[in-house]
């Protein structure tokens, strides 16, 4: 299993983040859902690895969390909600989600697997290529993700194909898809590896 925890960067100074997390991730397909466990940190509990790390470097590329991922067993059966949870994943996401956040990629992966280490590097690389991106990519790299041609992403922008291109080269959209199944793989092989 593996315990996701964020915690509220710069929570003191900012609005409380929360409920627009609890709202955004109300339907992830998660064992267990968000939950806010204190103050302004939630939990969730996954057995999708591709969820687990979208959801964490999504988090961690907004700028304002800080994620733990924690790999190992959970207690069963487990409770209604996240926050009242036990085991060695949830000790090991509390353990992450502490260490990440003196980490200049606020993220941290915490469990007995050595695949753990490789798979915070992963997604750690894919946080630095999702916030290096312009604007413009941003909006290209939108526009082309959910399967649109890079003609229909000139045609929406007014700009030339040639332009699309160039946005999507500068974005490193060619490693956005490889990296994100990259980060998945490592951290199956780190659950399978306890």
């Amino acid at each position: 299993m593996l315990v996701l925890t964020a915690d509220q960067r710069s929570s003191r100074t900012d609005v409380d983040r929360v409920p627009d997390l609890l709202r955004r991730y109300r339907d992830a397909a998660a064992v267990l859902g968000f939950d806010r466990t204190a103050g302004d940190e939630v939990e969730a509990v996954f057995d999708d690895p591709e969820l687990a790390a979208r959801i964490a470097v999504e988090l961690v590329a907004s700028g304002f969390w800080s994620v733990g991922l924690g790999v190992g067993e959970v207690q069963t059966p487990l409770p209604k909600q996240a926050r009242a949870g036990r085991g060695e994943a949830f000790i090991a996401a509390r353990e992450a989600v502490e260490a990440a956040k003196n980490r200049r990629v606020p993220l941290q992966v915490v469990g007995a697997s050595d695949w753990c280490r490789d798979a915070q590097t992963a997604a750690c690389l894919l946080v630095d290529l999702l916030t290096d991106r312009t604007d413009a990519g941003r909006e290209a790299v939108a526009l082309v993700a959910d399967g649109g041609t890079q003609a229909q992403a000139a045609g929406a922008l007014g700009i030339s194909p040639q332009a699309v291109s160039l946005r999507l080269r500068t974005a490193r959209w060619d490693l956005q898809r490889d990296t994100e199944r990259l980060v998945t793989r490592l951290l199956t092989l780190s659950e399978e590896d306890r």
